[in-house]
């Protein structure tokens, strides 16, 4: 509890004492509020195994603004993860929109053999020049070799969100990864209510908006634990009205 504690303050500090970032990635997290949210979230109980996360923020245009990590290092989490994030970003901006965001969650029952979407998973690929440029010490560090840059890649499992200002306007997005996807999805939105970019207009999850559903259309599987992610899901912050 001290520990959640110290973190919430910290939390705090980060995201009242500086002004979100300018230029291309206006209104979206700094790459040190984006970490203070991400620590904070992973604190808590999110049904997953608990683990280190990889975070990644995109504007409208698909550019990278920020990429952070939970750990110690950058090893303390799954290095993979690091792309997989960036992924999840940028499929929440680029099949979102101001009138219906769609999480990445959503998207899984649909791109199934036979669904509506099957193979939307294999369109916009990751530049891999961008997602492994070096030095990897930067990896997840201010200057991480893909802020700038336009990652691509389809991700369809939780943990991408589409982000929106409190007007309404569709910003960006934010992708995370490295526990359950059920717990990433967790994490990335509460991520996002804390940054109070959740204004979102509709969805087609649970809600009217863009949650996790684990049946029916739109859905995706549990992953660890159904009662303990079901609860979780329950207890998540409610999205803002514009």
């Amino acid at each position: 509890m001290h520990s959640i504690t110290v973190k919430s303050v910290l939390l705090s500090l980060a995201l009242s004492g500086a002004a979100l970032a300018e230029g291309p990635c206006a209104g979206l997290p700094t790459h040190a509020q984006l970490k203070a949210a991400l620590v904070a979230a992973r604190a808590q109980d999110n049904a997953g195994f608990n683990l280190d996360m990889w975070g990644t923020v995109v504007n409208r245009t698909g550019e990278v603004c920020a990429v952070v990590f939970t750990g110690k290092n950058q090893g303390a989490q799954w290095p993979g993860s690091r792309v997989i994030s960036a992924q999840k970003a940028n499929t929440a901006n680029a099949f979102g929109l101001p009138g219906l965001a769609l999480s990445t969650a959503n998207l899984y029952s649909a791109v199934q053999p036979g669904g509506s979407l099957f193979g939307l998973q294999e369109s916009n690929p990751v530049d891999t020049g961008v997602a492994y440029a070096g030095p990897a010490s930067a990896w997840g560090q201010p200057k991480d070799p893909m802020v700038g840059k336009r990652i691509g890649g389809v991700n369809v499992f939780g943990g991408g969100l589409a982000l929106y200002d409190k007007a309404g306007e569709l910003v960006g997005a934010l992708g995370v990864s490295g526990d359950s996807s059920c717990a990433d999805h967790n994490i990335a939105w509460r991520v996002r209510s804390t940054l109070e970019l959740d204004f979102v207009p509709a969805g087609v999850g649970p809600g009217g908006v863009d949650q996790i559903a684990f049946t029916g259309g739109w859905s995706q599987p549990h992953c660890k634990d159904a009662a303990a992610e079901d609860a979780v899901v329950k207890v998540l912050p409610a999205t803002r009205k514009k």
